[in-house]
């Protein structure tokens, strides 16, 4: 079977599942072609001359058991006699797709042995031809407990050749290390795609063999709400204010309020602890008008000029990323000061978003940028960063905007039907949204999203692709909710509600457009 070498980390399986159940492909359905694959993958390691091959499944109560469930109940399937180990109680046994596969075993007494402890003590070596591991899966952390850490050394005590389900029950999925004590497998059947750890901890997983369990591609591909979830963190009870970001919205202008106020306000929205908006005094003063949540720091002039960047310093240096552009106007001192405050950033080495007229400034004197920094354009701002018209090609857009991305060295969101997000590695698509968004304020909307995660230390490509995907979801929740109409505003509202949407994980409801 051909093995995949791409590595992957921990969040990146959970994004690749969370994703798979959003386009409609659920664990269940992943947990049964995992049990098709390793029944196969054992019934041809059994030599000819052995008509009656000791099976074993030692699995645990969480998802990899119920790998390790389905495992058994296809290798019974096979003609061979199989005995399983749970290794806790049956009502430990709570995830919907593990309990399913569970409940089918437990009604299989011709063809499947079952049992379970509790108890480490009880554990003696395991007298098996095959012994499959299904203790523990991916997102180990910290050392093991009784009685799964009993478990793993009876296994490692064990005659007989050890297979381990996705990797070694023990072994951390990104750092190879084990927790505690990790199983030393012959066999590591990796589900998918080759995890980072097994490149790392070869001694524990033996010979590795990647196998296809069913994901779309398209999971990978597409951004999903998987990619919100895993950059959302639970908040500490002990948490204090400016824990989760400071974000610092430059913008605003004699004419263009609207702007700064709705991007600053997506990323109170998104949690983001302290959110300042700087702008002209007059403007600051019809800003501070749309919402008390917001700071708002007023600089001296109709518009963004050099002698207002001292009024910017401490608030520079206090904030945990920055963003440029949103109603700033294209003033000839407005072009300097936006430079001047580029080159003050990337000397702090601060995440930085760059919008709207900051981007045209940007592609008058373009230049590799030399801090962390997100560039959302639409099309006709691409075009100007990219020197040349813009293909309606999908394929094409996604050349380029990988292109633009190495050139300034940034992420990019060149946004559109289809948006593109990429940097100079990586590239992904999102699809949400829809045509109503046209409307002004929504790319404001966005753009104050990806500045709120940037400032709660989150990595600019995964900034962005959750940011566009969220942006746009809410934008589809509040239209199968309310109908055809769109404002900033009203999609500010809703911005709450795609959040939970992503966070709550599978069965995620469909959405009527």
């Amino acid at each position: 079977m051909k093995t995949d070498q791409t590595a992957i980390t921990n969040d990146e399986m959970q994004i690749i599942e969370l994703n798979s159940e959003f386009l409609g492909v659920s664990h269940f359905q992943l947990m049964e072609a995992v049990g098709s694959q390793i029944a196969r993958e054992i019934a041809n390691r059994i030599p000819q001359s052995k008509s009656n091959p000791k099976i074993h499944v030692i699995s645990g109560p969480g998802k990899n058991g119920g790998d390790g469930f389905s495992a058994a109940r296809h290798i019974a399937t096979l003609g061979y006699r199989v005995k399983v180990t749970l290794i806790g109680r049956i009502s430990d046994v709570v995830d919907y797709a593990a309990k399913h596969q569970l409940d089918a075993i437990l009604q299989m007494s011709e063809s499947i042995e079952f049992e379970s402890y509790q108890d480490s003590t009880q554990f003696r070596p395991f007298q098996s031809d095959f012994i499959v591991d299904a203790l523990l899966g991916t997102g180990v952390k910290g050392d093991l407990r009784q009685p799964v850490l009993g478990a793993v050394r009876t296994i490692n005590k064990s005659e007989g050749y050890k297979i381990s389900i996705d990797l070694p029950s023990g072994l951390d999925t990104d750092t190879g290390q084990p927790q505690g004590d990790a199983v030393k497998a012959s066999l590591t059947l990796c589900l998918h795609k080759m995890k980072l750890g097994l490149t790392k901890g070869r001694e524990y997983a033996g010979e590795v063999v990647v196998v296809p369990i069913g994901v779309p591609p398209e999971a990978e591909l597409y951004a999903g709400p998987g990619d919100f979830k895993v950059l959302w963190k639970p908040r500490l009870p002990d948490s204090h204010k400016g824990d989760y970001g400071r974000l610092l919205v430059i913008g605003g202008s004699e004419n263009f309020t609207g702007a700064p106020a709705y991007c600053s306000l997506a990323a109170t929205k998104l949690g983001t602890d302290l959110v300042y908006v700087a702008a002209p005094e007059r403007a600051a003063e019809t800003i501070s008008g749309y919402s008390r949540d917001l700071i708002t720091i007023k600089l001296s002039g109709g518009h963004l000029n050099p002698k207002a960047l001292a009024e910017l310093d401490p608030w520079l240096k206090s904030s945990d990323a920055i963003v440029i552009g949103p109603g700033i106007g294209l003033h000839d001192e407005t072009h300097e000061a936006v430079w001047r405050l580029i080159s003050e950033v990337e000397s702090l080495n601060k995440p930085l978003v760059l919008d709207a007229d900051a981007l045209k400034i940007l592609s008058r004197k373009k230049r590799r940028l030399k801090t962390p920094t997100v560039l959302t354009p639409h099309a006709g701002e691409f075009s100007l960063l990219a020197g040349g018209k813009l293909s309606n090609d999908v394929e094409l857009r996604r050349g380029a905007a990988v292109q633009l991305a190495r050139e300034l060295r940034a992420a990019v969101i060149l946004k559109g039907r289809i948006d593109i997000v990429a940097d100079e590695k990586r590239v992904k698509l999102n699809k949400t949204g829809n045509p109503y968004m046209t409307v002004g304020g929504t790319g404001d909307v966005l753009t104050g999203i990806v500045g709120g995660l940037l400032a709660q230390h989150t990595d600019p490509f995964d900034a962005s692709v959750a940011a566009a995907f969220l942006n746009g979801l809410a934008g589809d929740l509040l239209i199968s909710e309310c109908g055809p109409t769109m404002t900033a505003s009203a999609l500010l509202e809703s911005l709450p509600k795609a959040m939970k949407y992503c966070i709550s994980g599978p069965p995620y409801p469909s959405i009527k457009k």
